[in-house]
């Protein structure tokens, strides 16, 4: 039996309020996903989970799986890396390599990051790859990233070259995006460098494709991504005060497009929404019943501080419930995570927290089992022969 216990939070937390649902942004991309990483608020998803051919957006997971070796020790910022034919052979964004290079890796990294380096990534590529080759590396990046949980997500190769079956979907991408964000914040930094001058032999593509780094509105990464048949795209991130907001494009039609998309997109999603407290880190939201233990029932309360986007116009009590299946069997631990919390405010996606147990309750001896099992005969004499079937 699955309980819903439904709750109007007004008694949690005061001024919690919403009059009017929130505007949805309406997006000529043709796939979209807006996400605040502070409270984690899904703000927009539009075909976000279609797989779809990312561009060079994809060399976030070569650099992610890069990041990872060199943290592990498995390779180092200032070793040199061998060029080989097949890396020199891509076209279109290169860092100009060749066969006569050896590259340092810090370089390789900065030549993906600024440069979006299609040789770059293959040079990288060869010397994580199981097997040598790119393929391989192909194959290793597909595997990791289901690991992550990034399920629509397929590579055939290291940089979004197009190739039939290599694809990701729009929320992978800004899960992705969050991982480096996380994972990996000292090499985060690399991705708000507007210029980066190899050797000086590519000064036609020293600069970073970026649209949004110099306009003043907090963007401090990713990467774009374009090719004929994905169009112009954006992974990209912005932080404001204490709130940060990932947000993915694909799909739009010019340069100028995915520039002015991109910066609509970071103003809606500072500008029309406020952060609000939803409930306190141990603070008590429900009471789940308790099957054979030596208390009837638990206190279920969130492990960490809950907190949401709100339209910035207020009004009435935000609505949640709370759901979990029960009754909860003895003996539960303290920190067992019994339910959920579930509330969406109008126009938003709705967004799920975590509920813990607030104490532990031990299985109950015979007084407490002779209770339970009374007071479920009870009920069945009370239904009738029909209740107890």
């Amino acid at each position: 039996m699955t309980l819903f216990i439904r709750t109007v939070l007004s008694s949690l937390v005061l001024g919690l309020a919403l009059a009017l649902p929130a505007k949805a942004f309406d997006t000529s991309a043709k796939a979209a996903f807006v996400f605040d990483m502070t409270t984690g608020t899904v703000l927009l998803d539009k075909n976000a989970d279609v797989p779809m051919p990312p561009a060079s957006m994809s060399k976030l997971m070569t650099l992610y799986v890069a990041f990872e070796a060199i943290r592990d020790g498995r390779l180092s910022l200032e070793e040199r890396l061998p060029v080989s034919r097949h890396a020199m052979s891509y076209g279109g964004s290169t860092m100009f390599l060749d066969t006569t290079d050896r590259v340092r890796v810090e370089d390789l990294l900065r030549g993906i990051i600024v440069l979006s380096g299609n040789d770059a990534c293959a040079v990288i590529a060869e010397a994580l790859s199981p097997d040598g080759s790119e393929a391989g590396f192909a194959a290793f990046m597909t595997q990791r990233a289901q690991q992550m949980g990034m399920t629509n997500s397929t590579f055939k190769n290291s940089n979004g070259w197009p190739a039939p079956g290599h694809e990701m979907s729009m929320r992978d991408l800004a899960l992705l995006a969050r991982h480096i964000i996380t994972d990996f914040p000292n090499f985060y930094p690399m991705f708000a460098e507007t210029e980066f001058l190899f050797d000086g032999r590519a000064p036609r593509n020293s600069q970073n494709r970026n649209p949004l780094l110099n306009l003043g509105v907090g963007a401090d990464g990713l990467k774009t991504g374009h090719t004929q048949q994905a169009g112009y795209g954006l992974a990209g991130s912005a932080k404001q005060g204490d709130r940060r907001v990932v947000f993915v494009l694909s799909g739009l039609d010019s340069v100028q497009a995915r520039a002015r998309e991109a910066e609509a997109v970071v103003n809606w999603a500072f500008r029309q929404f406020a952060q609000k407290s939803v409930v306190r880190a141990g603070e008590e939201v429900a009471r789940a019943p308790v099957w054979m233990g030596e208390a009837d029932s638990v206190s279920l309360a969130p492990a960490e501080d809950v907190s949401t986007l709100m339209p910035v116009l207020g009004g009435s009590d935000l609505k949640a419930e709370v759901v979990f299946t029960g009754p909860v069997r003895a003996p539960v631990t303290k920190g067992d995570q019994i339910a959920e919390l579930v509330f969406a405010p109008e126009g938003l996606p709705e967004t799920r927290v975590p509920l813990v147990a607030a104490e532990s309750v031990a299985k109950g001896g015979f007084v407490a089992r002779l209770r339970t099992v009374s007071g479920l005969l009870l009920t069945r004499l009370q239904q009738g022969p029909e209740g107890a079937l």
